[in-house]
């Protein structure tokens, strides 16, 4: 850990400061959060929100106090790593908790019903029942839609519907149905999985009955008037296409005549939408109650939304860069073995290609609530203009990355004033080019650092 790093990230799913243990229990949430979903690391001595590095006074009998809180209130056990770290005069507390295989953890004083907390955005949230028996799920290596349903025979699957799904690649026969899991035994019977249902079975939405998905055309860039709507209850296989069809009926599109033939450029890249539609039904929690699938169609965006956060161990910046891993296996092996999706952990990489080759921002990933939204944007990409002496900036900034540079420093290499330059550097720390390291907008002694670019 490093901590000019840290401050210069900003509070999020696996960051978070806290001035000191005044109140221990929102820091033991976080680290209870932080080990439930995908590890993280809290920062104390720094306020949250300005980010002023206020330090700890007595810094081991702090260090020794947090250790105690934590293995006394925490349950099962952690052992997470405890750093003290110096700045300048004074010290503060870094603790980095790695996501645990043994989940779920609770506090101790709340019960292991409604002490369970998980990490969603920059927040701490109370894990509901559907929650913790995923993580259950997640420490067993197994996925919902694998469990048996023994309450089902093998007829509950719709064969011939499955048959013509598979028509374009090969037979199907009763056995592949369980080498794809589809079907499994169970105590000498064949019975449907949860998955093979999903997918193919007779009266599946009797069973799942939010496993379909709402689409809809909104006026303007609100919800306030809908204009037309379509409920996709149609197999799971099938339901993007139907999802597609109905937007193209409202995207706009530019016909591009090229040398041979005319090329229709809609509003959002096909392939986009696809993948984004394809992720949501493959990523879907179907163990959540109350809300389908979600495909909204803005004057200025699309969104499409799914229940479930991500899987626990993963963040939005790991799945920008192609790691992956599945909710649904019995959904994402016959999605695959049907040509719907291609190798797992590449569809937002191909999602943002495809935006950026069209000159739109590349998506927008988050978790809200306990729901995951991918947002197109229609909004053709805006660059910050840089001029001549923002570009020498960055060029100074990068060739001194560990250290950075002083205000001072800045404005003697672009032959600025020191207040002509705090003005260009607070432009550049407001677009996000770079950060501003220090214990206040008073501190004489800030520094600013190059901010990396990670999507």
């Amino acid at each position: 850990m490093d901590l000019i790093t840290l401050l210069s990230r900003t509070e999020g799913k696996t960051l978070e400061f806290k001035r000191d243990l005044s109140s221990p229990e929102g820091a033991l949430k976080a680290i209870v959060a932080f080990a439930n979903t995908s590890g993280g690391v809290l920062v104390l001595g720094v306020e949250d929100g300005t980010k002023k590095v206020k330090g700890i006074q007595n810094i081991l009998a702090e260090e020794e106090r947090l250790a105690n809180l934590i293995a006394d209130s925490i349950s099962p056990r952690l052992v997470p790593s405890i750093e003290v770290m110096p700045w300048r005069k004074t010290q503060v507390l870094a603790v980095e908790i790695y996501p645990s295989a043994n989940r779920p953890h609770y506090l101790n004083r709340l019960g292991a019903e409604e002490g369970v907390f998980v990490r969603v955005g920059s927040t701490n949230r109370r894990a509901d029942q559907v929650l913790i028996e995923e993580m259950r799920r997640y420490n067993q290596v197994s996925s919902f839609d694998e469990q048996p349903q023994p309450e089902l025979n093998s007829e509950a699957i719709d064969f011939r519907a499955a048959s013509e799904f598979f028509k374009p690649i090969r037979k199907l026969t009763r056995p592949d149905l369980q080498t794809l899991k589809i079907v499994t035994s169970y105590q000498g019977h064949i019975v449907p999985t949860i998955g093979g249902i999903l997918l193919f079975g007779a009266d599946r939405l009797n069973h799942y009955p939010d496993a379909w998905i709402q689409v809809g055309r909104f006026a303007g860039i609100d919800r306030r008037r809908i204009l037309d709507s379509v409920e996709v209850r149609s197999y799971l296989p099938g339901a993007a296409d139907e999802v597609i069809a109905f937007l193209r009926k409202h995207m706009t599109r530019e016909a591009v005549i090229g040398p041979v033939k005319r090329t229709d450029l809609w509003t959002y890249p096909v392939v986009a939408v696809r993948e984004a539609i394809m992720n949501a039904i493959v990523h879907a929690d179907y163990a959540q109650r109350g809300a389908p699938i979600r495909v909204a169609l803005f004057d200025d965006r699309l969104e499409i939304e799914n229940p479930g956060l991500l899987p626990f161990g993963l963040t939005i910046e790991d799945i920008r860069k192609g790691i992956s891993k599945l909710r649904n296996r019995v959904i994402g092996r016959v999605f695959q073995e049907l040509g719907l999706i291609e190798h797992w952990g590449s569809g937002i990489q191909r999602m943002t290609a495809a935006c950026r080759d069209r000159g739109l921002d590349a998506p927008k990933l988050e978790e809200i609530g306990t729901h995951f939204r991918v947002t197109l944007s229609a909004t053709p990409r805006r660059t910050s203009a840089k001029d001549a002496r923002d570009e020498a900036i960055l060029a100074a900034l990068s060739s001194s990355l560990e250290a950075g540079l002083s205000t001072s420093e800045i404005a003697k290499q672009i032959n600025l004033s020191p207040r002509a330059s705090r003005t260009r550097l607070a432009s550049l720390v407001e677009r996000g080019l770079i950060a501003e390291i220090g214990s206040g907008p008073q501190d004489p002694h800030r520094r600013y650092y190059l901010v990396s670019e990670t999507s």
